[in-house]
């Protein structure tokens, strides 16, 4: 055990020897970025100081990672055969046991450079490939008892609440581990990685202003080298590639990054072979696709592989999740609020003539159109073109209509729209035909809200984006919520909405 923590430790200690926190680079054109005043400004041993820090930061995160682990796995068989059965489980065999657990997570965690990786990887993959490492380590383990015919004196229970609580350990250490860890990257107390960059001076500035963001240091910024120049000449030249190779070689990077445009793709070849002298990681970005890479991801497709720059936003796990729980909740909620329902219907026919039910035309999942149910709060039915939106104090709205709106139940119908298949729980408000039509051609990525299936709530609607959307920024607002739901969707942010819905505040602003 001390041996792989030891290995872990050195490996991840290794790295960034000569890293720092200053937020300067010079670009080669005369221009410096991102100046700090001189007195912060580092120094070489304050650089070695700032590396030892970090080296030393990672073997603690190990070490404290292999704690938890073990110490978690113990405890979660300690919980359930006590709570279970008053008994306390055999030491020697959950001890074991325990630091078997812990011992794997750190080997497959450290075999897939988890930690070397944390400088340069966001929090959320950080967290699941430590989930990623648990899985497995469980799954090795599980064969372990299997091939050792010691499985039938390993409690199952036991087993499945280890698994659950070592989870829950390491998503919850490396959450804190990270954010502490950035932070005092950031802050300059600990080592940065260093990159440089190669390209235009707007598309470095704009790339390092970025990497900054994510506690990444650009340390310089070159121009486009002439390969076939062997020295420099004028006063604002193209650099050879000699001279920049010993300024690297002085600025000691971990990556060099070519940002390219298209009269530089030809020589990239070359130039990434040059380079390779360097114990550096390489990368290619296109200077016009900054952003569009930022959201892509290396697939595979057939024998080829290609940027996926856009995707679906959910799975087929994911839909399959999403479904079952609105299915559930949908058949719970018609049931739980039968007697409403009748109580409403009977007040709406007392308050006005007219229909209980409103069905209005909307656009659903993929723009197809769909029937949505409402409770009927105003004295007209209006549908396609001859919509109009309702304002504050809109005399069209009936007495017991105002309750229902302000109060939501109005909504409530819609849980047939779920079972139906046609909407979710939870998902961006569906729009009538005519609303989307208004906006569509106005905010362009308007049509993206319909890849997922509307909701009878949701983000937008939480955060008081509803209501009367009479100018463009409003509109705006909503649509900027809603793609931030449909881009970060998982069940535990549904769960969430579901809860905001019911208890705050906000999501009972501008309803009338």
């Amino acid at each position: 055990m001390l041996w792989v923590i030891w290995v872990g430790g050195w490996r991840l200690g290794y790295r960034g020897a000569w890293g720092t926190m200053s937020s300067e680079y010079t670009t080669h054109s005369g221009r410096s970025q991102f100046v700090f005043p001189p007195a912060l400004r580092p120094t070489i041993p304050l650089d070695r100081e700032r590396t030892r820090r970090l080296s030393e930061a990672l073997k603690k995160i190990v070490l404290v990672e292999f704690l938890v682990i073990g110490l978690s796995a113990y405890a979660a068989s300690f919980a359930y055969h006590y709570l279970g059965s008053n008994l306390l489980p055999r030491s020697y065999y959950y001890v074991t046991a325990a630091a078997c657990i812990a011992v794997l997570t750190l080997a497959f965690s450290i075999g897939f450079r988890h930690f070397e990786a944390i400088q340069t990887q966001p929090r959320h993959r950080f967290l699941w490939s430590g989930i990623g490492s648990v899985a497995l380590a469980f799954c090795l383990f599980l064969t372990g008892l299997f091939l050792f015919k010691i499985s039938e004196d390993y409690s199952r229970g036991s087993f499945i609440f280890q698994l659950l609580t070592v989870g829950i350990a390491v998503t919850g250490t490396r959450a804190i581990t990270f954010s502490r860890l950035q932070s005092a990257i950031k802050s300059g107390l600990m080592a940065a990685r260093r990159v440089v960059l190669i390209g235009d001076d707007g598309p470095c500035s704009h790339f390092a202003h970025r990497l900054q963001a994510t506690g990444i240091l650009a340390v310089s910024s070159f121009r486009f080298p002439n390969l076939a120049q062997p020295v420099e000449r004028g006063p604002d030249p193209a650099l050879s590639f000699q001279t920049m190779l010993d300024s690297c070689r002085i600025k000691h990077p971990d990556d060099v990054i070519i940002i390219a445009n298209q009269e530089h793709f030809s020589a990239i070849p070359s130039l990434t072979s040059k380079f390779s002298d360097l114990p550096v990681n390489i990368h290619v970005v296109p200077r016009d696709s900054i952003d569009l890479l930022a959201t892509s991801r290396i697939a595979e497709f057939g024998n080829l592989k290609t940027f996926e720059v856009s995707s679906v936003p959910l799975s087929s796990l994911d839909l399959t999740i999403k479904r079952l729980f609105d299915i559930v909740a949908a058949s719970a909620g018609l049931i739980l609020f039968a007697p409403l329902f009748l109580c409403t219907a009977v007040a709406i026919k007392l308050d006005s003539p007219g229909p209980v039910f409103f069905r209005q035309t909307r656009h659903g999942y993929n723009k197809q159109a769909i029937k949505v149910f409402k409770f009927r709060t105003m004295t007209t039915l209006e549908d396609g073109c001859a919509f109009r939106q309702v304002r504050r104090n809109d005399d069209r709205v009936t007495r017991v209509g105002q309750i229902l709106r302000r109060t939501n139940i109005d909504e409530l119908p819609q849980l047939l729209n779920v079972l139906l298949g046609q909407m979710s729980i939870v998902g961006p408000r569906p729009h009538a035909t005519a609303h989307n039509d208004m906006f569509e051609g106005r905010i362009l990525p308007f049509a993206r809200r319909h890849n997922v299936k509307p909701g009878i709530t949701g983000w937008a609607q939480v955060n008081g984006a509803r209501g009367e959307t009479d100018t463009l920024e409003k509109m705006q607002d909503r649509i900027e919520f809603d793609l931030h739901y449909i881009d970060n969707w998982s069940f535990l942010f549904d769960l969430k909405i579901i809860v905001m819905t019911l208890f705050s505040k906000k999501s009972y602003i501008n309803a009338y």
